[in-house]
């Protein structure tokens, strides 16, 4: 790890230590000469609950930085695929993802990575505290705690294979992966550290989604803490799209029938009751940020928000925001089956020149961003269902969302009579569905796909160097074992 890493790493493993105490004494002694209130020293941090509390809330700080899943890191997902336009050609903008122009000293590239492993690492020094603070933490809590921050690492992890290695159906995981890193570190001394293979990345990826799983409660006070901090369901959630990127059917089935209900209506019957709402725009539209449908999301307040080049709504709106992308006119908005009285129609604004305002609110962006929805649990399972040949099951739960937007619609007979068929109108399903939510350059690549040509940009199949993002300079100069 070189200085500069060093240095943001340090400000950030102090930032979680931060927290304001309020001190009631009537001695005068204490009145006149109190302990400082603004900054604790690194060995009294596991002190007292609250201080702990400070520590986990950094841990989901870490991944609401602006580089990773407060912002950009959905931009470059979004716009490598094929449904938007380019308007302006900023570089600060995502310009390169969308034309497929990275190279190691890109921006993208190198922002990305380091606030992906910043907030892997914050992680692994909050798991070294608790087991070095085992004394003064309540088990009960702590164990809870330790799956926040296992949750939190295996979603970061995940972001970055799935970005920056070749995808795990390709050649069963076997390819290189990533620097593996799971210790606490606070120096640069142990910078230097192979890749694991795709493999082993994604193994240590549900080793911690299972241990999260066992240890976080089944639910919280508040449907606001139910949203934006990780519950049993939330690791059984994203344990269904980590099994659908491997193409382990399987156990996306298995994982996806703890919390969905074996008939429609189609909900979770153990921990927070998660289930569809009756109108498809409450999740994004209504202000309402946390129904049960929105199973993991980073809340945006105007302390920690996502403004101006980073934010979601800047780059995709057009009215709160700057008109860097327009929807793509062939893309699939163009889709004659996507009805116009689908209620995910309004999330299409403009005459001519489409936009996307699932992000609508005007500066400083305070809409909060999706990781999760039931949505996705739900054709998670349809996917898996089709590819295992359990074709009603599959027909079902497509059709349950659909039908949730457009009440009379039916699928074609053609689109859903055979697995391949069935499996294709499920991933355009996505397409719709999943519109801004940072899943299409994931959607394409784990399914082996050309990222389509738009525009100006080209098409690159998954052959080509440019279907993943290269590993970092930052990175290669200082890791010698790469």
């Amino acid at each position: 790890m070189n200085n500069k890493k060093y240095k943001t790493l340090k400000q950030g493993i102090q930032s979680i230590m931060i927290t304001v105490l309020c001190f009631i004494s009537c001695s005068e002694q204490e009145y006149l000469h109190p302990d400082p209130t603004t900054y604790i020293p690194q060995e009294q941090t596991f002190d007292t609950p609250e201080r702990v509390l400070a520590l986990v809330n950094g841990l989901y700080r870490g991944m609401k930085d602006q580089q990773f899943y407060g912002g950009r890191y959905y931009i470059y997902c979004e716009v490598r695929g094929e449904e938007y336009i380019n308007r302006t050609a900023n570089l600060f903008t995502a310009f390169d993802s969308w034309n497929h122009t990275l190279n190691a000293g890109s921006n993208e590239v190198q922002n990305l990575w380091a606030a992906a492993y910043r907030t892997i690492n914050l992680c692994n020094v909050f798991l070294q505290g608790l087991v070095d603070n085992a004394d003064k933490v309540d088990p009960e809590a702590a164990t809870a705690y330790a799956a926040e921050a296992k949750f939190v690492r295996a979603v970061s992890y995940f972001a970055l294979v799935t970005l920056y290695a070749r995808p795990y159906i390709e050649n069963n995981g076997n390819a290189p992966g990533l620097p593996l890193r799971l210790l606490a570190e606070t120096s640069s001394a142990n910078n230097s550290l192979a890749r694991s293979t795709v493999a082993e990345v994604y193994a240590q990826i549900l080793k911690d989604l299972d241990e999260a799983e066992t240890g976080l409660p089944l639910s919280y006070g508040t449907p606001l803490l139910n949203t934006t901090r990780a519950h049993r369901n939330t690791a059984i959630a994203f344990k269904t799209r980590v099994y659908l990127t491997m193409g382990n059917y399987s156990m996306v089935i298995q994982e996806a029938q703890k919390i969905v209900s074996a008939n429609a209506p189609y909900r979770a019957e153990t921990g927070v009751a998660h289930a569809l709402q009756d109108d498809a725009t409450i999740p994004f539209l209504s202000n309402n940020y946390t129904t049960t449908e929105s199973i993991f999301s980073m809340p945006m307040t105007d302390l920690d928000s996502t403004t101006g080049q980073s934010s979601i709504g800047y780059n995709l709106n057009t009215s709160p925001g700057n008109s860097e992308y327009n929807l793509n006119p062939l893309g699939i908005i163009a889709d004659t089956e996507w009805r116009e009285n689908d209620q995910r129609r309004l999330f299409i604004t403009g005459g001519a020149t489409k936009y996307l305002k699932k992000y609508s609110k005007p500066s400083p962006f305070l809409d909060y961003i999706p990781v999760i929805r039931y949505a996705e649990v739900l054709l998670n399972y349809a996917e898996a269902a089709a590819h295992v040949e359990d074709l009603d099951k599959a027909r079902d739960l497509l059709t349950y969302v659909r039908n949730r937007a457009d009440a009379s619609y039916q699928f074609p007979t053609s689109a859903i009579n055979n697995v391949d068929a069935l499996i294709q109108t499920i991933l355009h399903e996505r397409r719709i569905e999943f519109l801004g939510e940072g899943l299409r350059s994931n959607d394409l690549l784990r399914t082996l796909q050309t990222i389509p040509a738009k525009g100006t940009a080209p098409a690159v199949s998954p052959t080509e160097e440019a279907y993943i993002f290269p590993l970092p300079n930052s990175e290669l100069l200082t890791n010698k074992d790469l």
